[in-house]
């Protein structure tokens, strides 16, 4: 932990927008702030009742509270009035989300120029190492676009030093039944030959994939927690699904599980052969877990989605990073059909269900490349850290 020299007040902005990436990532930074490089943190959201599904112990009728050693407040529309002493050292805007005029006027007043960051939304396009760390005047101040990234010249992924340790941990099999115990299922599910997870927005090609662990030669345990993938499930199931419960088809068995705090999902992600993510939060989480992951990339208007999905596989798949091309054909196809790209040469049926059996046939491999990859990231440094020696050096 840094000492009293290093400690600043940091002040992190966040409206809930949709399906809890943004405050799941604001949750995690400003845990691993304080927790990791002892700063005082305070977390202004906008919307407590959402926040508390990741955080159940919050009293969503506080204005001000602590939690975990940070310090919550409510981002009413009546914004409260603060003295420039009020406000933070280190103030971060999390994905454009505006501060107050009148916390920006006493941001003005203060003695000593608050370091103010834009904290972006993540991408792999290639312009990003560009605008990383530039710099716009606002209001006599100055702000600074901060860019996680996968390359050098970006900020990095978010990832605490303990959590490259949970893969091992996870491998056990106790540890992974007393997991399956906790949410209410069998433990002896924790002894089928794969764990897949899935968590996912709706998605047109759920049903093949079902099709294909439903005949794959060996045991499957895909485990699904609460979510919006969860009417399609019902749909193939052909009944209502219920938390807690495991539906059986011939060697598939699923398992449905509750909304899941930050650290019960990293489990879930490090128990498992392979993981299907969503958003930017999971996304992250399972490649800095060392795992095997498809990712359900969120659709964005006029498909700009998929250029940042092409701009990803640009570099999962680059011969520099993965020389096992046949492995990479196999990723590509699979993140295209996953995400209805065009550009996928994968249909419904015979040739989609092929596929998928092409992909399982190729988890050794990924696993070693999911590893690679890990650690390439790793060499990075981790978002928090990186964005802690940027701003002490300048407040």
């Amino acid at each position: 932990m840094p000492d009293s020299t290093s400690q600043r007040h940091w002040h992190l902005f966040c409206r809930v927008i949709d399906n809890f990436g943004d405050i799941g990532v604001c949750w995690r930074l400003a845990r691993q702030l304080h927790q990791q490089h002892g700063q005082q943190v305070t977390l202004w959201v906008d919307d407590l009742s959402s926040f508390r599904a990741l955080c159940p112990a919050l009293d969503c009728s506080l204005a001000e509270q602590q939690q975990q050693g940070i310090v919550i407040r409510h981002w009413a529309e009546d914004f409260p009035l603060l003295s420039p002493q009020q406000t933070g050292d280190v103030v971060i805007e999390a994905f454009a989300c505006e501060l107050p005029e009148s916390y920006i006027a006493a941001m003005q007043q203060r003695e000593r120029t608050a370091c103010w960051i834009n904290l972006e939304y993540l991408s792999a396009e290639d312009w990003v190492p560009g605008f990383h760390l530039s710099q716009s005047p606002v209001h006599g101040l100055s702000k600074t676009f901060f860019f996680p990234g996968f390359v050098q010249g970006t900020g990095g992924l978010l990832c605490e030093p303990e959590l490259a340790l949970l893969p091992q941990q996870m491998a056990e099999s106790a540890a992974r039944q007393a997991f399956l115990s906790s949410f209410g299922l069998a433990p002896v599910l924790a002894d089928c030959a794969l764990q897949i997870s899935l968590f996912a927005y709706e998605n047109p090609a759920l049903a093949g994939l079902l099709d294909a662990l439903q005949a794959w030669p060996q045991t499957v345990h895909l485990l699904v927690p609460a979510g919006r993938v969860s009417a399609g499930l019902d749909d193939w199931l052909g009944e209502t699904t219920r938390a807690g419960h495991t539906y059986q088809r011939g060697r598939l068995s699923i398992s449905l599980l509750p909304f899941m705090s930050q650290p019960q999902y990293d489990q879930l992600l490090a128990m498992c052969d392979l993981n299907l993510v969503r958003g930017e939060e999971s996304f992250v989480r399972a490649q800095m877990l060392g795992k095997p992951m498809l990712w359900h990339i969120y659709r964005q208007e006029e498909d700009a989605h998929l250029d940042k999905l092409e701009a990803f596989l640009g570099l999962y798949c680059d011969r520099n990073n993965l020389s096992d091309r046949v492995l990479a054909e196999h990723l590509v196809g699979a993140f295209r059909h996953w995400n209805q790209a065009p550009e996928s040469a994968l249909t419904a049926g015979a040739e989609a269900h092929e596929h998928w059996h092409g992909l399982l046939q190729q988890l050794p491999a990924w696993q070693t490349h999911a590893v690679a990859w890990q650690q390439q990231l790793q060499a990075l440094g981790d978002l928090a850290s990186n964005l802690v020696h940027y701003a002490t050096d300048r407040v």
